[in-house]
């Protein structure tokens, strides 16, 4: 199956409403990638089971969210993840291992 980085990007974005403009950085744990977005994802590539073609260690950031690379035997695609909500209730010390 082939796809388009840059549309799979901008699709994954907007099912979470987000959009490009919200990226922050982008690059690795080790490094940020200095270019523009928009021409470093503009390519095909076989998502589809067999070779991992994107790097795993690939990261898009925004302020709130990141996009992670996953794959499964090959079959390649983006993960949402966002910063959790930090919730209103609070346990006290001794009760933490009663909530769930």
């Amino acid at each position: 199956m082939i796809d388009n980085l840059l549309k799979e990007t901008i699709e994954t974005l907007a099912e979470h409403g987000k959009s490009l403009a919200d990226v922050v950085w982008f690059g690795t744990e080790k490094a940020r990638i200095d270019c523009d977005i928009n021409v470093l994802l503009d390519g095909d590539y076989d998502s589809g089971y067999g070779t991992s073609e994107i790097p795993q260690s690939f990261i898009i950031v925004g302020s709130d969210f990141w996009l992670e690379r996953h794959e499964y035997d090959g079959s390649e695609w983006w993960e949402y993840k966002a910063m959790p909500k930090m919730p209103v209730a609070m346990v006290k010390c001794n009760d933490v291992m009663r909530i769930a």
